[in-house]
């Protein structure tokens, strides 16, 4: 049966195939997409990936791809220079699977399912064939979009300049926090360093995402060319600013997982009204196009897919209704609490911490209580929203 509105997603994401997943039974949907998921399975790393229990329960409600090989992450441990503060428990487990595999996976199996693709780079000169084709185009192109003149909100984007340098490795040889979990650890005036469990086509591997102030010591890896010297670059400053990381590493065993599974990047963070008017007809946002935020919080998956379901149920309640402004007003209204409250703690995040967050984050070596409460930061973020900007903080 051919259904009588037709959605056009460009870009194959995290938010672009969620969105796909979603509206597949109540619209006609096209992915459109730059690379085939055979280059995206074999090419390099595109980010890190954290899905937490919040996510993870969306992707189960669309009935997207689950690995059960995966092993769950439990915990946070946060660390302040050499001394490890606490681990905090997850109320929910998190998972980190590779977006290369994650991302063709989910690819495959909606070509499976009727959902149709279209392999083309999405220039400017394409638009107006876009909007004439679809009743509706979702710009769901990422970090490198977005491809239309989405408003900047500038209040949410007070940074003109990228606040860290992303070094990202995809590493073997590294022997796992206990209990399993994401490590933290902040250096304050360098950096921060996460270790991030995942799982790749090639089994299990450990991420080692450094996060350095620009020009302090810990932005090292200028000139950094090849996975080898990528490799003795991280060995090196694991050594030097990471002794407890440094001492879980077969030096014979420290390995990239493959030669493309490193990469570094800078992000500028700008927070865009997600709708827009392009020609006669509304044009909406979603993901890292239109919300995109500094890494340090490891939100880009939750918050692409807290919006992706909102936009899918501001969508399903306009199913027999005119597209128009007052969709895209309805759809900002829904997301913007959240991104408002991810965005503004991941901006504080990048900057000094407050006398109040070293306290609390102090406190939790001697309060499991408080320990847990920190980790439910990265899994409910409005919680650490309110912590960071409510000064009576109750443990």
């Amino acid at each position: 049966m051919l259904l009588s509105r037709k959605i056009a997603i460009v870009g194959s994401g995290t938010a672009g195939l969620q969105l796909a997943y979603a509206l597949r039974n109540d619209f006609e949907v096209t992915v459109i997409h730059a690379y085939s998921s055979e280059k995206i399975k074999n090419g390099r790393v595109m980010s890190t990936q954290v899905h937490f229990g919040s996510t993870v329960k969306r992707e189960e409600k669309f009935q997207m791809p689950f690995w059960k090989e995966a092993d769950p992450l439990q915990s946070v441990h946060i660390s302040i220079r050499d001394q490890k503060l606490f681990v905090g428990n997850l109320k929910e487990p998190a998972y980190s699977i590779n977006q290369r595999l994650y991302f063709s996976r989910g690819m495959e199996e909606l070509e499976m399912d009727n959902v149709k693709f279209k392999q083309v780079r999405v220039q400017e000169e394409h638009l107006d064939q876009l909007i004439e084709e679809f009743n509706i185009v979702i710009d769901c192109s990422g970090k490198a979009g977005p491809l239309f003149s989405f408003p900047i909100i500038e209040e949410l984007s007070p940074f003109k300049l990228p606040q860290r340098k992303c070094i990202v490795g995809y590493f073997n040889g590294i022997k796992s926090n206990d209990p399993l979990g994401v490590g933290v650890t902040i250096l304050p005036g360098l950096g921060e360093m996460f270790e991030i469990p995942a799982l790749t086509n090639k089994g299990p591997i450990t991420i080692l995402f450094i996060m350095a102030i620009p020009e302090k010591e810990l932005d090292c890896f200028k000139g950094v060319k090849t996975s080898e010297q990528f490799t003795d670059r991280m060995k090196d400053t694991a050594h030097s600013y990471f002794p407890s990381i440094y001492e879980r590493i077969d030096k014979n065993q420290f390995t990239l997982a493959d030669s493309l599974s490193f990469l570094q990047l800078a992000i500028s963070p700008v927070i865009r009204r997600p709708y827009t008017h392009y020609t006669n007809k509304i044009v909406l946002g979603c993901g890292d196009s239109v919300f995109l935020n500094d890494p340090i919080t490891g939100q880009g998956c939750n918050l692409s897919s807290y919006c992706a379901e909102k936009l899918y149920e501001t969508l399903l309640q306009y199913k027999h209704s005119e597209w128009d402004l007052k969709l895209g007003e309805d759809y900002w209204d829904a997301v913007r609490p959240m991104v408002e409250k991810v965005t503004k703690w991941t901006n504080a995040m990048t900057q000094e911490m407050p006398p109040h967050i070293i306290q609390l984050l102090l406190s939790g070596k001697s309060s499991q209580k408080t320990a847990d409460k920190i980790a439910e930061w990265f899994a409910e973020p409005e919680k650490a929203y309110n912590d960071f900007f409510q000064q009576s903080i109750q443990i």
